[in-house]
Order: C-alpha cells, then sequence, then structure tokens
C-alpha cells in the first residue's frame, strides 16, 4: 500500500512488460541473420576446394561413386562422395589415400 492506495492491480498491470521484453529478446535472437537453422543449399566446388581432402576416383556418376565409397567404408577407409564442378568425386583423408588407391587399384 502505497499513500493509503491498494496498488495491486497497478503492479499487476506492470508484470505483463517482463514478459513482453521477454519475447522481444526471444524474437530478436532466432531471426538474427546469419544464424538460421535451416540448412543452406550445398555449393559446388573444384576438386581443390575441399581442403585437405584428396580425390582417389572419378566416377562416371553418383551411383558408380557411391559404390566406390562403401568399398572404401568396408575396409575401413573414411571416404566421402562429393558432386563438383567437375563431376563426383570420392574423397579421403591424406593419410589413407595410398592405402584408398591401392584399394581400388585391386578392384579394376
Amino acid at each position: 500500500m502505497l499513500g493509503g492506495v491498494n496498488n495491486h492491480l497497478f503492479l499487476m498491470s506492470l508484470a505483463g512488460f517482463p514478459v513482453l521484453l521477454f519475447l522481444i529478446l526471444i524474437l530478436k535472437w532466432t531471426t538474427k541473420p546469419g544464424h538460421s537453422l535451416v540448412a543452406r543449399r550445398p555449393i559446388q566446388g573444384k576438386e581443390s576446394d575441399y581442403g585437405t581432402l584428396v580425390p582417389v576416383s572419378s566416377p562416371n556418376n553418383h551411383i558408380e561413386g557411391e559404390i566406390v565409397r562403401q568399398q572404401l567404408l568396408a575396409v575401413g577407409i573414411r571416404a566421402t562422395l562429393t558432386q563438383t564442378t567437375d563431376g563426383p568425386r570420392v574423397f579421403v583423408f591424406p593419410q589413407e589415400e595410398s592405402a584408398a588407391r591401392a584399394h581400388l587399384k585391386s578392384f579394376s
């Protein structure tokens, strides 16, 4: 009681402002540009644009590339299939390149 008047209704009317401020902050945080949870469309690059990964196979299509990737995974070689501007490529890490090439040569 301030000044002899019941201020319960006055204080209750102010209780909505912190809630409104909280909602505004959440909306600003979730709609911040550049931090979307939706994945961007992948960008195709040249063979040299994939960091330390080394291309070991140049299959004719994606299906052949997936077969090659599965063959490498079956023997414990980590491999990834990527669509580059030059076509599909199977990439491995540099320390596994010689083993991957030897394994693929044995299947040829």
